[in-house]
């Protein structure tokens, strides 16, 4: 005689394949993830204003969620705005403050002689297995640490869209294109452009995943070097770290994992390894467990 299947049995075994569930003796999110969450909160990386604001905790479905969120319409003080508000956990909104001003905006300047006033975003947080598809580990977007880039939008109004400019384009804007691309491998932990696989085909996906104790970066495809030099010496990269000796293009650069076709690995429906786990927990933070500042309503 077949067993009656419990409600509570279904829902548990439903929610662990789709969102890594918890409740159910599941995974459990990361410790290290609301570590950074207090540490980028504590160094003051990232400011309230009237574009950027702090919003309510999100925890789950699942073990999706951060602990403080933002809510993101522009970055740079207002002056370049996203197409839909973004959701965006801490470190990501400083890695792309950062980004605008070491990477697009020094190429923009350089290639068209005017500035990027919007990004056009296709996705922000989501709780959704990679690539979106059933039973796939959880993306980054999960845990708002990942935006997907669809195009730009310049000063005077000109869009660049990747779809269509990443191969037909005139010849500033692809150069524009991979001067980005190759420049957002020095500030995100995952790069992943058209030509890197077929689900990145009209936009270029970036986070900031842990991939391993040692750190390692994909990028992909392979950096070009453009007809004219993408960053002056004058403007790029002051102060700023260059690439661990790890990295490495297309591949993760730590030992005893396997290459990540898509987006980066992270959270599976099935417990990982004490290996794997170890791997997973990434820079002690314990200095910067300050309390978090007051929610704000946004």
């Amino acid at each position: 005689m077949a067993r009656r299947v419990t409600p509570f049995v279904t829902f548990c075994l439903l929610a662990l394949g789709v969102f890594g569930l918890s409740g159910c003796g599941g995974p459990e999110r990361p410790a290290w993830r609301t570590q950074r969450e207090h540490a980028c909160l504590a160094q003051q990386r990232v400011h309230a204003s009237a574009y950027v604001q702090m919003a309510n905790e999100m925890d789950g479905p699942g073990i999706c969620g951060m602990t403080r969120p933002f809510k993101v319409a522009a970055l740079q003080d207002g002056t370049v705005a996203f197409n839909s508000t973004a959701t965006l956990d801490c470190s990501m909104v400083a890695e792309l403050e950062d980004w605008l001003a070491d990477v697009v905006q020094p190429a923009a300047q350089m290639r068209f002689g005017q500035a990027v006033a919007q990004i056009n975003s296709m996705g922000s947080y989501s709780c959704r297995g990679m690539n979106g598809a059933w039973g796939a580990p959880l993306s980054e977007h999960a845990f708002g640490n990942a935006i997907d880039i669809g195009g730009f939008v310049l000063a005077d109004g000109r869009e660049i869209a990747i779809v269509r400019d990443w191969t037909r384009g005139d010849e500033q804007t692809r150069a524009f294109l991979r001067d980005v691309h190759a420049g957002s491998c020095r500030h995100f932990s995952t790069v992943l452009s058209p030509g890197s696989n077929p689900f990145h085909y009209n936009h270029i996906h970036v986070d900031l995943a842990m991939h391993g104790r040692s750190g390692g970066i994909i990028c992909k495809p392979t950096p070009v070097e453009t007809v004219a030099p993408a960053f002056p010496a004058a403007v790029a990269g002051a102060g700023k770290a260059s690439p661990p000796p790890n990295f490495q293009t297309g591949s993760i650069a730590s030992a005893g994992r396997s290459q990540v076709e898509d987006e980066d690995q992270d959270s599976g429906g099935a417990p990982p390894s004490a290996a794997f786990e170890s791997d997973r927990r990434g820079p002690d933070l314990s200095a910067y467990d300050a309390p978090l500042p007051p929610r704000r309503p946004f």
